[in-house]
């Protein structure tokens, strides 16, 4: 079993370009994952969000409610336009109050590709096997589960949005 990294995929039936703004504006990216930035993507930049809930499934929207007062960061590592959006974070730091700072980040990747009927995004989260082994397998657990129902939401974003 794999335990290092996580891919999903999902065709989206829309342009390339407003699959594209929907990844990289954060605006946008935050209506659909449930998170509020003020400040736009851009490489290398650390950004600090607050999970507010996704604006596209009121049930996601409500388990999200539990997190609101736990920060939410992330380091954009690549933007590479229409093609690769990547961002690093600490997995499944969720515990209030827990200082996550010193552990490895695990790398986020939104990949996309043109097929026959629309465009298959992948989402890939890698280096597991890096984060301390008291937090491992519950982080991995979570973002498996996460990252299914992420796709869920972006692809209703994009549906709504049409």
């Amino acid at each position: 079993m794999q335990t290092d990294r996580i891919e999903k995929k999902v065709l989206l039936r829309a342009p390339r370009s407003r699959v594209w703004r929907a990844l990289s504006d954060s605006a946008e990216f935050g209506a659909w994952f449930g998170v509020k930035f003020n400040e736009p993507f851009a490489p290398g930049a650390h950004l600090r969000g607050r999970i507010v809930g996704t604006a596209v499934d009121a049930e996601i929207a409500k388990a999200q409610r539990q997190f609101e007062d736990v920060p939410f960061e992330i380091t954009i590592d690549k933007i590479e336009p229409e093609r690769l959006f990547s961002f690093r974070w600490h997995p499944h730091a969720v515990e209030s109050g827990v200082d996550y700072s010193r552990e490895p980040t695990t790398l986020v990747e939104f990949t996309l590709e043109d097929v026959r009927d629309g465009v298959l995004l992948t989402v890939t989260e890698s280096g597991f096997d890096a984060v301390p082994l008291a937090r491992r397998a519950k982080a991995f657990t979570a973002n498996e589960q996460g990252w299914a129902a992420v796709l869920k939401l972006v692809e209703k974003y994009l549906a709504q949005a049409a």
